[in-house]
């Protein structure tokens, strides 16, 4: 019989009965990548508040011994923190009983180094979840692991992708029911993308849907799939050139959420391949896309593509949120999504139909989203291919008007969604490609330049149940963390040139900051400790594209003597790469 703690069994009832946008309980504690099925990194936790969070100060910190991009988020079940580095992607677990924070157990998998040479933008790990008294997380190489949440010792280990072929694992896996959610990076690489679904128990696979290619290899049953704007058997395949699906890309890289009442799990796949659109005409579903699938049998419910034919990389691997929203005085069940290409969606997230679609940066490639078909109006101006050399001036640029890596969250107080955003445009160049396995299968030059404005990044809170932004703070540099909100209405993220901010969640005024060593690209949390006190905990540790864009960020390399981009030309003099965990309070 599978056991689980009380405070879980709260969590899976509380989520199947009650609206999503709202915590699964009010224990604490940050058991899952988002903090509830929904994603919505809402916590209901009061002590810190607008009027109070001017005194945050840190408490503890961590060097995690790791230099790279310290994505994700921890985890605190208990008393019990516990933290995932880059690869090697070590374990920790911390004490939070105890003066100093000490270690109970340290968790060493075997990772192999090979995963570094086709990891496309770093080594990250964007987290793990608890599930049964198990730490599920997934490593670089390919492989799942459940550790005992007590001991630090392995209970299984199963590999679910392939290195050779180009895949990598950094995503953080979605436990429901009994299944464990994944996915594999490699849309760089032409992989064949896919979702898989893991027994809880033992760690076997259960079920695998390709994301792309023919109905049966997509888990896609007769009558049951019923995309909003298509229709016909093999849209997976049909919208490809001969079998260039094969290796078409839409890789699964971001985040996962689920609706108990609909028994859909939702997740966004990336871009197509290769970049040079010209290769593969035609849609290309369901790259870009987001699907709607059931956890147990893995079978695809509907799919919605954002990009079709995608010629700019606008991976939709983005947070999937789940919220009940009022829109033009009617009630929706809204599953909500800004997505790399620059608009915010807002979709009935039974049917997928898109209700409302904005852009929130600076969009040129597209006019807008046409509702009655969910298209986007293209600009002709700004397709691209190999035989239109370069394209100038495409805003947003390939980064993304947000990207896939910093989820948003949703206060349902304020009924606001918070998100990191970049003010980036670029100029892009596709050359033809040829595919072999494990190694690149892109053809692209892209360089990018500052958006209107001249500023890079903000933070903003949006409407989307009226498509509207409400108010933003500009930022020197991209924003690359995700948000955290809290009932005490105070809002938090972390900044490129290594800030951690609170702001105020119904004004954005900052209410306070603290340099933390290294650019912020993970995901705050907040948790109450043992001793009844409300913390606030995130990781800093500059990494991904900014790494290679910032310049000479890492010392102990002395051949690492690269120019930074002309965009930021001094971010160097503001971060150098990091690996700690920082924790604050009142």
């Amino acid at each position: 019989m599978r056991r689980a703690p009380a405070v879980l069994l709260t969590v899976l009832t509380t989520a199947a009965t009650a609206a999503l946008a709202a915590p699964p309980s009010e224990d604490g504690q940050w058991l899952m990548p988002g903090r509830d099925y929904a994603g919505t990194r809402f916590s209901p936790l009061t002590q810190i508040t607008s009027t109070n969070a001017h005194t945050l100060h840190p408490v503890w910190t961590f060097s995690t011994g790791v230099l790279a991009g310290h994505e994700g988020q921890p985890l605190v079940v208990g008393d019990t923190m516990y933290v995932i580095t880059p690869w090697p992607n070590v374990l920790y677990a911390f004490d939070l009983t105890k003066e100093g924070y000490p270690l109970r157990w340290k968790y060493r998998p075997d990772v192999s180094p090979n995963a570094i040479g086709v990891s496309c933008c770093d080594t990250v790990n964007r987290g793990a979840s608890y599930a049964d008294g198990k730490i599920i997380y997934n490593l670089l190489d390919g492989h799942t692991v459940a550790v005992d949440a007590k001991t630090g010792h392995e209970v299984w280990k199963t590999q679910i992708a392939d290195v050779g072929s180009g895949e990598t694992v950094t995503m953080a896996p979605l436990v429901v029911k009994d299944r464990v959610i994944v996915g594999a990076s490699g849309g760089e690489f032409g992989i064949y993308g896919w979702t898989k679904g893991l027994d809880l128990k033992t760690g076997s696979i259960v079920w695998t849907g390709h994301n792309i290619g023919p109905d049966a290899q997509m888990l896609v049953n007769p009558g049951t799939f019923k995309p909003p704007y298509d229709s016909g058997a093999d849209l997976g395949a049909r919208s490809w050139p001969g079998d260039a699906w094969k290796t078409g890309g839409a890789p699964v890289w971001g985040w996962l959420s689920y609706d108990p009442d609909l028994d859909l799990v939702y997740y966004g796949t990336g871009n197509a391949g290769p970049y040079n659109a010209e290769q593969r005409p035609g849609d290309n579903k369901w790259t870009s896309s987001v699907l709607a699938r059931h956890p147990e049998d893995g079978s695809l419910a509907w799919a919605y593509q954002f990009t079709p034919h995608d010629g700019w990389d606008y991976d939709a691997t983005g947070a999937m949120v789940l919220a009940d929203l009022n829109v033009n005085g009617k009630p929706v069940k809204a599953l909500v999504h800004f997505d790399k290409n620059g608009f915010a969606y807002t979709l009935d997230r039974a049917t997928g139909q898109v209700i409302l679609a904005q852009p929130f940066v600076k969009v040129n490639w597209a006019s807008g989203v046409d509702l009655k078909t969910g298209r986007p109006v293209f600009d002709p101006a700004k397709q691209t291919g190999a035989t239109k050399g370069t394209v100038k001036d495409i805003c947003p640029c390939l980064e993304g008007g947000v990207s896939p890596a910093s989820p948003p969250a949703y206060s349902p107080r304020t009924h606001l969604f918070y998100s990191s955003t970049n003010n980036l445009c670029m100029d892009y160049t596709s050359t033809r490609a040829s595919y072999l396995k494990g190694t690149p299968f892109m053809g692209i030059n892209s360089p990018y330049n500052v958006g209107p404005g001249g500023y890079l990044g903000t933070f903003m809170a949006w409407d989307a149940a009226t498509g509207k932004k409400v108010w933003e703070n500009k930022e020197e540099y991209p924003n690359w963390s995700g948000a955290l909100v809290t009932a005490g209405d105070v809002a938090f993220y972390g900044t490129l040139d290594g800030w951690f901010k609170s702001v105020d969640a119904r004004t954005g005024k900052v209410l306070s900051k603290f340099k933390v060593g290294s650019g912020v690209v993970g995901n705050p949390i907040t948790y109450r400790g043992p001793d009844g006190k409300q913390y606030v905990a995130v990781y800093a540790g500059i990494g991904g594209d900014w790494l290679l864009l910032a310049g000479d960020a890492r010392s102990d390399d002395p051949s690492d003597i690269r120019a930074p981009s002309d965009f930021e030309k001094d971010i160097a003099a503001h971060t150098s790469q990091g690996g700690l965990i920082w924790i604050f309070a009142l």
